[in-house]
């Protein structure tokens, strides 16, 4: 099973668009996770277009339809691993133990809204940022994740797609 995760895409916004290698990767994916500030519904019914399952929670920028649509939390099981997702996960002091506690049966917990990349392993728990495939701000490079689960082990990577 691969995963691809995105986050902090702000789309539609003038002529920006995904980069194609992370389009290509969604395509790809057996499933699509996105956790928040998809920003328009029009984007997320693009995304959803492109094959795979979208799943998602919305941001505090999305629209008001995109909101109404996606609720603030969600928990997957996907091949026996459960993913729990929100978009803010509040301030960078004590993050990963408040999500540990806020989604205690889950083996990660998928976050957006610093547009900045976290892939760590905290006290058994996957911590993942995809960070943004359209905008960085002061991450290094925009990014997105993919997850494989294979023999009901979650392995992440990060995927880097340039400046």
């Amino acid at each position: 099973m691969r995963i691809a995760v995105i986050a902090d895409t702000h789309l539609p916004r003038g002529a920006r668009k995904l980069p194609e290698a992370c389009v290509e990767r969604l395509r790809a994916a057996d499933l699509v996770l996105h956790a928040g500030d998809v920003t328009g519904r029009a984007f997320w019914d693009e995304l959803s277009a492109l094959g795979p399952r979208i799943e998602g929670v919305h941001g505090n920028i999305d629209d008001p339809a995109l909101a109404a649509l996606l609720p603030e939390t969600r928990v997957l099981e996907v091949d026996g691993v459960r993913v729990a997702m929100i978009h803010s996960a509040g301030p960078r002091a004590g993050r990963e133990a408040r999500l540990a506690r806020r989604f205690p049966k889950c083996d990660a917990v998928v976050y957006g809204h610093t547009h900045t990349p976290q892939v760590e392993r905290w006290q058994g728990l996957w911590i993942l940022n995809p960070g943004s495939p359209t905008e960085r701000r002061r991450a290094p490079a925009r990014t997105m994740l993919e997850l494989r689960i294979e023999g009901g082990d979650l392995v992440p990577e990060l995927i880097e797609l340039g400046i």
